[in-house]
């Protein structure tokens, strides 16, 4: 009953090991670039979740409320988020500049290019 109740956090791990294989085992760079924002969604729906106070209300003082749950947790996954879509749009940024150079969004084909090059 008490892993039922947790279903949030295996959803945490389910999304964290979906985007770690994603820019593990992937050589698109594109989908890399996916399996990152997988990964960093993990890691806000985790701080949230920890961040939860069962049986808490806003922190607005009123009468009859002892048990406030603390906004910083999702005052910083806001600044994350905008963080993380600056870090992805520079990303895809760098991925389109990377095709035009090499020709490809390809690890391989890009590697293979490169050591050509280097030759």
């Amino acid at each position: 009953m008490l892993l039922a109740s947790l279903y949030n956090y295996w959803i945490v791990i389910a999304l964290m090991m979906i985007g770690l294989y994603m820019v593990i085992v992937q050589g698109n760079l594109i989908k890399k670039i996916i399996g990152l924002n997988i990964f960093q969604t993990s890691v806000f729906i985790f701080y949230i979740s920890v961040g939860k106070v069962d049986g808490g209300s806003a922190p607005i003082l009123s009468a009859g409320e002892s048990l406030y749950s603390n906004p910083l947790p999702h005052v910083l996954i806001l600044t994350a988020i905008v963080v993380g879509i600056a870090t992805t749009s520079l990303a895809l940024a760098l991925v389109i500049r990377i095709e035009r150079a090499y020709g490809s969004v390809e690890e391989r084909d890009i590697q293979a290019a490169e050591g050509e090059q280097s030759c």
